[in-house]
């Protein structure tokens, strides 16, 4: 069996409810009491469903969503791109912010259902592309965001390479990460820092040190 209708997949497999450490925000998740939680990688490959990061709020894309949503006078009335984007967390709170257009980018197809089903729980309008940006040159918007995207060692390079070139042309770049193993601060300035609510199901702690650098 493969999933034909991902809107239909998304809505009887997650719950709507609001993001922890940005509560304006409503989301279609999974957790403890949705479907989707209990399946296994094989049950998930059988699907034909790729790993459904969409369906969970990552820290450092919360504590990026919750400075976005302190700091509308970055994003007011500017174009943004939210890279990586997942459930578009990142992209709802820009809108919120008052951007005038958000692009949400995920290689994951499953993510454009997700986006345009949690732009609609929000009352936003949300722009959603699978291609991969990296393979092109950054667009020329005011401001790329990016979320929870330092878990491997040559997607991280990689992805750094990218943003610092959209920073060389003229965007601002915003980056929100837990710390992890592959992120590194040189380059970063330091915005702000949460203690993220997460699961122990998907980090090693149910509170999570996340923070929001800007790329110098």
């Amino acid at each position: 069996m493969t999933i034909t209708d991902p809107r239909a997949f998304i809505l009887a497999n997650t719950r709507l409810q609001t993001v922890p450490h940005a509560p304006e925000i409503s989301l279609w998740l999974a957790d403890e009491i949705t479907p989707i939680w209990k399946l296994t990688e094989e049950e998930l490959g059988e699907l034909g469903l790729p790993p459904p990061f969409w369906a969970f709020a990552w820290s450092g894309g919360q504590g990026l969503a919750r400075w976005v949503l302190d700091n509308p006078q970055m994003f007011a009335g500017r174009t943004v791109v939210d890279f990586a984007t997942g459930s578009g967390l990142v992209g709802v709170a820009a809108m919120k912010a008052g951007a005038v257009s958000v692009l949400c980018a995920d290689i994951d197809p499953f993510c454009g259902a997700a986006v345009a089903l949690n732009a609609e729980a929000n009352g936003v309008t949300l722009d959603f592309t699978d291609a991969n940006l990296l393979d092109n040159p950054p667009p020329p918007v005011d401001v790329i965001c990016a979320g929870d995207v330092c878990y491997e060692k040559p997607m991280t390079e990689r992805v750094m390479a990218w943003l610092r070139a959209a920073k060389a042309q003229g965007s601002r770049v915003f980056i929100g990460d837990p710390h992890r193993t592959y992120f590194r601060t040189d380059g970063l300035t330091h915005l702000a820092e949460y203690q993220v609510p997460t699961t122990r199901e998907l980090e090693d702690f149910a509170i999570k040190r996340s923070s929001v650098f800007e790329l110098d």
